[in-house]
């Protein structure tokens, strides 16, 4: 990981959702954030300070799903509407629309290289779309009950899917054969993926487990039961050694799975907590769940969005050889002002539908050109938009205040540094009991070791 100093702290939020976040993703860069809400939006995220965020208005139903393609140049969303669609995350939001399913669409996933995309869906099926023609490539039944997640292994030879059937099945997408089947008797996964060396996949529970098991010799690793709460989603960190989950509970928890166990518990949120998810590089975690952060001023409330800065300790790796260290970590509201947001509303598009096999896209496949690379096509006309600036802050809530900005950063970099120094000073304490601990039993063991020589003698 990029830093071993310090634990996980809070960076900022954003708000700007209406409802419930369902899904989040970090683009491939880490300079953007995707989210999808219950309130059928998408929103785009940029990090750098005072940037624009956009508010992509086309689903509607709630979006369900939403991932960045590997290279960043597509944002593939599934919803209750029962379409998939791929948008250009810029400012215009060019997007083409997949009508394939005949219920809502649970999830979306991009193949590694960018080729494929998995859709998974109530109608009980997970079909896989090439992303070169935009084309329908084949379906795969074998569930009974709904289909609530389907992701790529790493190498793109395998899917792994969940159902509310109770059952998590390994796919062979050369074959498109059913290869493995897991079960449960007790609740169903809601969410599942393959760990990055693909060797490994886990589950995050409806029963509120979080399970571990090794796809090679189909056998469960690793069985935690942490949570109060169903756990909604999981995600691992890009080394593979660190798994943090998300639950219904209102936690966050963070699971070293080379030691086999919990070692932080993060209590940001006041409600369930539906999404998580890794930057790609690992530094960054994002959450995102059904909490509402309420102005003091107004009766609304607006769906807030935590966003963590994971930086990990070398000594307290060090310590959890030999005590079990599991800080619940509350999270300090930052009051950082929303950004503006600009609603990109499109109408123009190219849809692909599932008709015997084949699709037929309805503008032919020089808009398709245009949208896989825009370079390619420059004649093509942009997609018609309709932007309408809509900045959120202007809420009259205690935060928006007429002070000078320079003034305001100044005040929320110092209350930052007064927050990381006053959480070090209470884990250098920790460490100090552990160690004057660990002391103690060395002295006593040293005193017990003693007696029985001078007894012997």
């Amino acid at each position: 990981m990029a830093s071993a100093t310090e634990d996980p702290v809070l960076e900022r939020y954003f708000k700007g959702h209406k409802a419930a976040i369902a899904s989040l993703d970090f683009s491939p860069n880490g300079k953007q954030l995707a989210t999808a809400s219950w309130d059928t939006f998408l929103m785009l995220w940029n990090f750098k300070p005072h940037a624009r965020a956009y508010r992509y208005v086309g689903h509607k139903d709630v979006v369900t799903s939403v991932q960045f393609s590997p290279h960043g140049n597509l944002l593939a969303s599934a919803s209750r509407d029962r379409t998939v669609r791929l948008w250009i995350p810029d400012k215009r939001g060019k997007f083409s629309e997949f009508k394939a399913h005949t219920a809502p669409v649970r999830s979306v996933d991009f193949s590694a290289d960018g080729q494929f995309l998995a859709t998974a869906s109530e109608d009980k099926s997970i079909k896989v779309w090439s992303m070169y023609r935009q084309r329908f490539l084949y379906s795969l039944y074998r569930h009974t009950h709904w289909v609530r997640c389907a992701k790529f292994s790493p190498d793109g030879r395998l899917i792994v899917s969940c159902s509310e059937d109770k059952t998590i099945k390994i796919w062979d997408t050369t074959n498109k054969q059913c290869v493995n089947n897991f079960s449960d008797s007790v609740g169903f996964a809601n969410f599942v993926d393959f760990n990055p060396s693909g060797t490994c996949i886990a589950s995050a529970g409806s029963d509120q487990t979080v399970k571990v098991w090794d796809v090679r010799v189909n056998k469960l690793l690793q069985h935690y039961q942490v949570h109060s709460g169903g756990v909604n989603c999981i995600s691992f960190h890009p080394s593979g050694n660190y798994l943090i989950t998300a639950s219904s509970d209102g936690t966050l928890k963070i699971l070293d799975l080379l030691e086999g166990r919990l070692i932080y518990t993060l209590q940001g949120h006041t409600g369930p907590v539906f999404t998580v998810s890794f930057s790609k590089g690992g530094e960054l975690f994002a959450s995102g769940g059904a909490d509402t952060q309420v102005c003091k001023s107004f009766s609304s409330s607006l769906i807030w969005l935590s966003l963590y800065m994971l930086r990990w300790l070398v000594m307290s790796l060090y310590f959890n050889q030999y005590h079990e260290i599991n800080p619940k970590l509350e999270v300090i509201d930052l009051q950082i002002s929303t950004p503006p947001v600009v609603d990109i509303l499109s109408f123009d598009s190219t849809t692909t539908t599932e008709t015997s096999g084949r699709t037929l896209p309805d503008k032919g496949e020089e808009a398709c050109g245009y949208f896989l690379n825009p370079s390619l096509s420059p004649e093509c006309s942009p997609t018609t938009t309709k932007k309408k600036t809509e900045d959120i802050s202007d809420l009259p809530c205690e935060s928006q205040r007429s002070i000078p900005l320079a003034v305001t950063d100044a005040l929320e970099h110092i209350m930052e540094q007064l927050n990381v120094l006053t959480q070090t000073v209470s884990i250098l304490e920790q460490r100090l009991t552990l160690t004057e601990d660990k002391l103690k039993d060395c002295l006593e063991n040293q005193q017990k070791l003693f007696s029985a020589v001078q007894q012997k003698s």
